[in-house]
């Protein structure tokens, strides 16, 4: 223990940083053996997934060209169905971000004079050029597509009252983000967003709901697509690439809207039988395999950085003692200054690009400058330890990932650091 606490201290973590920290941990033995039992149900899961659509060494190699008969990703796609519960899925190098995912899904399943209700608020900040809400150029608003939102209340709970009002004979789709993007409200639980899905399917059966599960997959041992989700969408550089997949994203659901997606990613009549895979399906098989390792590991550092921050007084959601949904932890650091060496923390804690210095710019999508940390060895990957957040009130950072617990740990530890020699907090 104590060349541990050396090698800490070799790698600039001050004792006091240290010593702190460790008393922090030891409350935290029963949680994480909490997060420990939900892995390994979702480890069993993904391998039953696999096991019973007889992977084999085939599937690992890639196509080329058109992509025709690879049975590879076509495989793999049954494999993301049955992991989710769901008739269909399309898994694909060619999205290439959440955000894509998120077009495809939603512009193939809407028409003109069809209505997008988001019954939780705003979305994500890339999402409001997707929409309309900020003019852009292939918007939905173009098309003809309105868009409708229900706030949530105060507390952070669904507005049922509104949200019923809110759906019309043209409301075609729902989008329910799980995740908490940079607002500082708790992530859905997979139980509360099967509630608001029975509500709005009680009152329009044939509505489509979708799900942003972005940063919730394995998580919990259910996924949306359980509990009633037409789709559910994600990226492979967060929680289900494992931190391998070079790129990607996903779409699960029904086979038609699986389908009406499929077009649109490539082109009408085509669909899902093209698409090569260009060498990178043995990353995305393995990537899933480790996927409930990893997301253990990154629940763990976010339960770490709530108890470090909660303790020093600053508001961080959720709270130390509360249950996860997702992997992200938002600490409200109250000043540019906080947030600033708060990523500058993450950023010399990681494997690539330690000696980097990030600083705030302003980002595409976004209406404040951002400041971001990630030396990732894949870019953007926010499976792996990064940090992040706007440079607006409150000064929120959003930490998330860590391909190991001992990396995620040693971030969080580095982040206080920098705060501590910045004279930001006391300890």
């Amino acid at each position: 223990m104590e060349n541990t606490k050396n090698m800490y201290l070799e790698l600039g973590i001050d004792e006091k940083v240290y010593d702190f920290c460790e008393d922090i941990l030891v409350g935290l033995k029963e949680r994480f053996e909490g997060i420990d039992a939900n892995a390994e149900f979702n480890q069993l899961k993904v391998l039953n997934a696999m096991q019973k659509n007889r992977v084999s060494e085939m599937h690992l190699a890639g196509s080329t060209g058109y992509g025709y008969n690879d049975d590879g990703r076509d495989t793999l796609e049954q494999v993301y169905a049955d992991v989710f519960k769901t008739e269909a899925a399309l898994v694909r190098p060619q999205i290439m971000c959440g955000t894509h995912a998120l077009n495809v899904a939603i512009a193939a399943n809407l028409r003109p004079g069809d209505e997008l209700l988001s019954p939780v608020g705003k979305p994500y900040d890339t999402m409001d050029e997707i929409i309309g809400i900020r003019p852009s150029k292939g918007s939905l608003a173009e098309y003809g597509i309105s868009y409708r939102q229900v706030d949530l209340l105060p507390d952070g709970t669904f507005d049922y009252d509104n949200i019923a009002k809110a759906i019309n004979e043209k409301t075609k789709l729902v989008t329910i983000q799980r995740s908490k993007g940079y607002a500082t409200r708790p992530t859905f639980s997979v139980k509360q967003i099967g509630e608001l899905i029975k509500f709005v399917k009680d009152i329009k059966p044939d509505v489509i709901c979708m799900v942003d599960n972005c940063y919730g997959e394995f998580v919990e041992t259910i996924e949306p697509s359980e509990l009633g989700a037409d789709m559910v969408v994600g990226s492979l550089i967060k929680n289900p690439g494992g931190g391998l997949a070079p790129c990607g994203g996903y779409i699960a659901g029904t086979k038609e809207c699986v389908e009406q997606a499929s077009f649109r990613l490539s082109s009408p009549g085509l669909g899902k039988e093209v698409g090569a895979t260009l060498g990178v399906n043995q990353s995305f098989y393995q990537g899933l395999f480790l996927s409930p390792t990893v997301v253990a590991g990154a629940l763990k550092g976010a339960i770490f950085a709530a108890n470090v921050y909660e303790k020093l007084g600053y508001r961080v959601v959720p709270d130390g003692k509360e249950s996860r949904h997702d992997i992200i932890q938002s600490v409200e650091l109250k000043t540019p200054e906080a947030l600033i060496a708060f990523c500058k923390g993450i950023q010399s804690a990681a494997p690539v690009d330690s000696y980097v210095t990030p600083e705030p710019w302003a980002m595409p999508g976004y209406d404040a400058d951002v400041i971001m940390a990630a030396g990732a060895f894949v870019q953007g990957s926010s499976i792996e330890l990064s940090a992040d957040g706007p440079l607006k009130e409150p000064y929120a950072v959003y930490f998330q990932g860590g391909l190991t617990w001992y990396h995620a740990k040693f971030g969080i530890m580095m982040s206080l650091q920098k705060m501590y020699e910045a004279g930001i907090v006391k300890i």
